[in-house]
């Protein structure tokens, strides 16, 4: 909650300290998805990240539609909610069910 941006698991797990395992970890932030307290922002690599959901998510259903940022020199990853994700138009036949957007560049704190 007092983080300014998304945080992998590794984070959660050195916040935690010694006082819960991995896999504790791991399952507390899969129910925060489930329960709409957080959603996960996608990346490049393997890795997720995660970030405190606003008030209209509710349990199963989010309504993160949102660009993040990823700065490319500190790795620091924001919600830019005031951004919209674009409209997209799919050929006939598709459903959309989430679109994830992720912009690369430098923060405002780094430029």
């Amino acid at each position: 909650m007092r983080s300014n941006g998304a945080l992998e698991h590794s984070d959660f797990e050195k916040l935690a300290g010694k006082s819960f395992d991995r896999v504790t970890v791991y399952r507390t932030l899969q129910t925060f998805l489930e329960k709409g307290i957080i959603h996960k922002i996608p990346t490049t690599d393997t890795s997720v990240r995660y970030a405190v959901c606003k008030s209209e998510c509710t349990e199963h259903h989010h309504h993160d539609h949102h660009v993040h940022f990823k700065c490319e020199t500190c790795g620091h990853t924001t919600c830019l909610d005031e951004t919209d994700v674009p409209s997209i138009q799919l050929p006939k036949g598709y459903a959309m069910h989430n679109v994830e957007v992720v912009v690369n560049g430098i923060c405002k704190s780094c430029k």
